[in-house]
């Protein structure tokens, strides 16, 4: 049975396919649009996931939705009715929007699923819809290598929920218990994103980069006036601070007043109020995640915890959560975001739904390192180039794995794109930008020049599986890059009283470790490990790397420019590579020198992202 689940119409749109439990493809849509966060029908993505099934569309069994719109119509408009007057500027503006489309979503999804798929299928007759907390709980449970497990749910809001416990043991997953919304930890991160003036919904993983910078000086204030928190780890929020419920914005000027002021524009300088700010959140984040796990241990006996939805990748909160040993063993959907919701759903379909039986398999999980997503034939990869005017090398694995590992010991950055396409926010050598972890200018290199985005963000290391201990604090697999530790004593740099001093920005100047360039400015780094069986290229790179430097790990960071998705196809590649400063592109078995490329493309590929 060939089951398609599906997310779209709020951001992240995706599809992913499986067939009979078993997950054949998944990706994101903005990856083929090149919108970032595309909320838009996926249709790209399900092309893509039936195209790589190898199979006809009428071979779909079921389609199914990853929440119950008609639910969430119910909660806008008593949420409206509950907070009347206030808000009416907003309900005006929303409610013709959700009359004429989203409250009649299924027929949308009738609309969109037949302009895609064609009309040989009455869709209608196969379309299910899950609910948006059982969709990321499944996403997170049914991959994982555990028999039974608490699930924990934290994001900003679903229908109604925006925090739940599932208890999943073999086949079976029930949502057991939920906070409800406006009462929510990942609008509350949301909150101080949109006060320290970065974008919702995409840029509170760079409030959690912040806050090593910072100070959590403001801990207290929060605790004490804008979120009440039990020991069990519920919550509850002091909505006169905020007006997300009703308004327009995320907080209001009663906020403003208790923080010192109006929120940071965005692409102002950042002060350290900022990352003072983001310090606390993060602090009182860490705090109610911890809470919740100890309250979820101690209520269910559960030795094994899944985690899911977009708090679940505050890859910071996840290591404390780690080094607590408050469960035995734990396990992160690495497309914990509403990405996530299409696999979750549709693997609810199957086990929920059909009531099919669940075998546990040998593996690490069931996600195959995540690499869901489209790969691309050598011949497909020299059409692509040639069309695109490339100059570049054929040569075999071996030699370009010689080639490239040389470049990042002489601290060239490269453009890595090889074999299928991740799935979710993280690049993890399927589509990577790598460079050498050791030089000292490397991250700032990376960051201004590469990436073209705020100076002050880390990058992650990718260190060969066998020898993580021996670098990191930390002995365990973290294939999707999102658990942080500490960099080994052995291995870090004692700062002198002067460098102690800075505060700040001022700080990232200052080398750590004998890896400066993945080292954070306290000390950590969020860590993938990197396993043979799940990417044996990217294993083979950095083995030969430690071959010649005796370093085992590399810098991995996206492959992409900020504003723009995670490159998808070599052309993507191409343009990204011409249109920064990368040094080298490797691409299958092609390889690609900057120096060798024609003049007036690369002109033309910088003015382009010189405009962006």
């Amino acid at each position: 049975m060939y089951i398609l689940g599906i997310s779209a119409f709020y951001h992240d749109s995706a599809a992913c396919l499986i067939k009979d439990g078993e997950i054949i493809a998944a990706a994101q849509e903005e990856r083929f649009t090149r919108k970032k966060h595309d909320a838009g029908f996926p249709h790209q993505s399900i092309a893509y996931c039936i195209k790589e099934a190898e199979i006809a569309v009428t071979d779909i069994d079921q389609v199914v939705f990853y929440e119950k719109p008609f639910v969430k119509f119910e909660r806008l408009l008593e949420t409206y009715l509950a907070f009347a007057p206030k808000g009416f500027r907003s309900f005006s503006s929303a409610m013709p929007l959700w009359i004429k489309e989203k409250l009649f979503q299924k027929s949308i999804l009738v609309k969109e699923l037949t302009s895609s798929l064609g009309h040989s299928v009455n869709w209608i007759e196969r379309l299910l819809f899950s609910e948006h907390h059982l969709s990321h709980a499944a996403s997170a449970f049914y991959p994982s290598p555990f028999e039974s497990a608490a699930v924990l749910t934290l994001d900003g809001v679903g229908e109604w929920t925006t925090t739940s416990l599932a208890i999943g043991n073999g086949k079976e997953l029930e949502v057991v218990k939920e906070i409800h919304f406006p009462h929510s930890l990942g609008l509350l991160y949301s909150a101080f994103t949109y006060y320290t003036g970065f974008r919702v919904n995409s840029g509170e993983y760079k409030v959690m980069g912040l806050a090593p910078y910072g100070e959590p000086k403001y801990a207290d204030v929060i605790k004490e006036n804008v979120i009440k928190i039990a020991d069990d780890g519920s919550y509850q929020l002091d909505m006169t601070y905020f007006d997300y419920a009703t308004g327009l914005t995320m907080t209001n000027k009663k906020f403003d007043e208790l923080f010192g002021g109006p929120p940071r524009k965005p692409e102002s300088k950042l002060t350290q109020r900022e990352m003072d700010l983001a310090a606390s959140v993060q602090k009182v984040t860490e705090e109610v995640v911890v809470k919740l796990a100890q309250g979820i241990a101690k209520d269910t006996g559960e030795k094994n915890l899944c985690l899911a939805g977009g708090v679940a990748l505050n890859c910071v909160a996840n290591g404390i959560l780690l080094r607590e040993e408050i469960f035995e063993n734990i396990w992160i959907q690495p497309a914990a975001g509403d990405a996530g919701g299409a696999l979750g759903a549709a693997l609810s379909v199957w086990y929920v739904h059909h009531a099919k039986e669940r075998k546990l398999s040998a593996k690490r999980d069931e996600m195959s390192g995540t690499y869901l997503g489209p790969e691309f034939s050598d011949d497909e990869i020299e059409s692509s180039l040639n069309e695109c005017g490339a100059k570049y090398l054929k040569l075999s694995q071996d030699e370009l794995i010689e080639k490239v590992a040389a470049a990042l010991a002489d601290e060239k950055a490269i453009g890595w794109m090889q074999g299928r396409m991740e799935f979710g926010p993280r690049a993890l050598g399927g589509r990577s930008i790598i460079a050498d972890p050791r030089s000292p200018a490397m991250q700032k290199q990376l960051n201004l020049k590469v990436k073209y985005r705020e100076s002050f963000r880390p990058f992650a290391p990718s260190v060969l599986r066998e020898y993580v201990a021996n670098w990191f604090e930390h002995d365990a697999d973290s294939p999707y890059m999102l658990l942080v530790a500490d960099i080994q004593e052995e291995k870090c740099r004692a700062m002198t009283k002067e460098e102690k001093s800075l505060f700040g920005i001022e700080k990232l100047n200052v080398p750590r470790s004998s890896v400066p360039a993945i080292t954070h400015v306290d000390y950590s780094a969020r860590i993938q490990t990197v396993h043979s069986d799940t990417n044996q290229k990217y294993h083979a790179l950095i083995s030969k790397f430690y071959e010649k430097t005796g370093c085992p790990l590399v810098v991995n960071t996206s492959f992409n420019v900020r504003g723009e998705p995670i490159v998808c196809k070599p052309e993507d590649a191409f343009k990204c590579f011409m249109g920064t400063e990368l040094d080298m592109l490797a691409i299958g078995n092609c390889l690609l020198l900057k120096e060798e490329q024609n003049v007036d493309l690369k002109v033309n590929y910088e003015q382009r992202y010189e405009l962006d």
